[in-house]
């Protein structure tokens, strides 16, 4: 068991366990198509995802990660449109938990390490879960593999682990 100590910008004195091996032991129900690295390499979030808190995370993960040091830039995103609404409108649903103050991706890549928080888990997971209706949506309204339909679906369903360059 490893503990992993926090003191960023968002969070300071936080500390939590990996309790299972990293990409191993997932919950049943969550099957993300998509690994952080992966994720990070696509291009998500406009490059400004996890940005100052890389020493948390392993450093393969960044190697080629589309990262933005400033703001947020849309054409480092995969398909080059926004697909991502404010941390403040996040926080405003109550979609924030103390415990992962960035929202769903910082969650996933602390639940890829092995970090276990059960009931904050089953709430990430139905989220995740939910964010498939985008699937059928694009299966519906688009030909196969047709990358200029629906692209802000697509990238936003990147921005949740489902590799939408698959259908």
């Amino acid at each position: 068991m490893t503990t992993i100590y926090v003191n960023d910008k968002m969070q300071t004195n936080y500390s939590y366990e990996l309790v299972e091996p990293q990409g191993e032991n997932f919950d049943a129900d969550f099957r993300p198509q998509l690994t952080p690295k992966e994720m990070l390499t696509l291009g998500v979030f406009g490059g400004k995802y996890l940005t100052d808190c890389q020493e948390e995370f392993p450093r393969q993960w960044f190697v080629t990660a589309k990262l933005s040091s400033l703001r947020k830039d849309t054409e480092l995103n995969y398909y080059r449109v926004d697909a991502s609404q404010p941390l403040a409108i996040w926080r405003q649903k109550g979609w924030i938990s103390p415990c992962d103050p960035r929202g769903w991706f910082q969650w996933y890549c602390r639940y890829y390490m092995g970090r276990r928080i059960m009931v904050e888990d089953q709430k990430q997971i139905k989220r995740w879960r939910s964010f498939s209706r985008h699937v059928g949506a694009i299966k519906k309204y688009c030909e196969p593999f047709d990358f200029s339909c629906r692209k802000k679906q697509r990238q936003a369903l990147l921005h949740w682990a489902y590799d939408s360059r698959k259908f």
